[in-house]
């Protein structure tokens, strides 16, 4: 067990100082490089602030930036719903338990589960917890349910069990896979909600008029300018129709402002932004309802399938699997193959 020092820190990007006993004002997800004046926080990753430890990263950040892009909340949602579904109930462990502990682990890096006992002592069935509120005591062996300082809840020694996701820099909680393309999925979020405005606003320069007829009267003029003006609002997206019989070629240019490089720029960063989230979930896009840009495609969605889940499938369950059964001291975690109904037959093994 690695020795982790007590001690105040500043709140930094992806850093947050939340507690039972205050709680500081911090922004999460600011655009800050990882080697930018962060080295020296380091060995505080993790610090004990009266009883708990607090997290490395804000949880409530991270389950804010959940739903930030589709991607990213679709890749954590299908990933769970796979190991609820090739999983095993228990008469300790429900599907619904798992399914609610899969998700947890891959958004936050950390899941836990309760294992209460009754009168006789004995072990009853197991209950999730809350990652985002659950927090280790200082002794390492007990664990508490904090969500205000007025609100904390101490759990029996040992009745929980936590699975985590390693991290480099401490062993108290676990981190999500997925930190590293967190800031594509909020500028995804940036680039959307910026085009909402830009629609909702309503008043940016769609195109320039130009007008340059000498045979065009000033009471055409005026009509022309009416008749832009009426086209806003409802009923909008009209066509105009304006006759100058004696007119020259390019008397009338229409010349948009900025809307086809603003046009292109979006799709850009929507697909960047995109790509960096699946490539972090592991996800092949075209398990993920992706349309191609390209004629080629993605390829074949069964092989992609495949290797989705043996790389990606197996490991978690593995993963979980073995945390949970080392815990209970017996097996409960099984698991059935991820398999294509009607392209896999039972008797070769399934995907996994």
């Amino acid at each position: 067990m690695t020795t982790l020092m007590p001690a105040a820190a500043e709140a930094t990007a992806l850093t947050t100082t939340t507690s039972p006993a205050r709680t500081e004002a911090f922004s999460f997800g600011d655009p800050e490089a990882v080697l930018d004046r962060r080295e020296i926080l380091d060995y505080v990753e993790c610090w004990v602030n009266g009883e708990w430890y607090d997290p490395p990263v804000s949880f409530d950040g991270l389950a804010r930036s959940f739903r930030a892009a589709t991607h990213h909340e679709s890749a954590i949602h299908f990933k769970a719903q796979v190991l609820a579904s090739t999983f095993i109930p228990h008469k300790l462990l429900s599907r619904a338990t798992m399914r609610q502990l899969g998700t947890d682990f891959l958004v936050f890096g950390n899941s836990y589960l309760e294992r209460p006992r009754n009168m006789l002592g004995d072990g009853m069935q197991l209950k999730h917890a809350l990652a985002k509120y659950v927090r280790r005591h200082q002794d390492l062996q007990r664990f508490g349910f904090v969500r205000t300082w007025q609100q904390a809840h101490y759990f029996a020694k040992g009745s929980i069990c936590h699975v985590l996701e390693p991290d480099v820099h401490q062993e108290v909680y676990g981190l999500p896979q997925y930190l590293s393309s967190l800031q594509a999925a909020l500028l995804n979020e940036s680039a959307t909600l910026f085009r909402r405005r830009y629609y909702t606003n309503g008043s940016h320069a769609g195109y320039i008029l130009y007008l340059t007829d000498p045979e065009t009267s000033q009471g055409d003029v005026d009509a022309l300018r009416q008749a832009l003006k009426s086209s806003k609002g409802l009923g909008n997206f009209r066509n105009l129709f304006f006759h100058s019989p004696n007119g020259k070629e390019k008397g009338i240019q229409l010349i948009p402002i900025g809307e086809a490089a603003a046009k292109d720029e979006f799709f850009n960063i929507k697909n960047v932004s995109r790509d960096d989230q699946l490539a972090a979930h592991r996800v092949p896009p075209q398990l993920m309802g992706v349309v191609p840009a390209n004629a080629g495609g993605f390829g074949n969605v069964v092989d992609a399938a495949r290797v989705f889940a043996r790389n990606e499938v197996y490991p978690l369950q593995a993963h979980i699997g073995s945390a949970i059964n080392d815990y209970m001291g017996e097996e409960i975690c099984r698991w059935t193959p991820y398999v294509l109904p009607g392209v896999d037959q039972a008797g070769q093994g399934g995907l996994v």
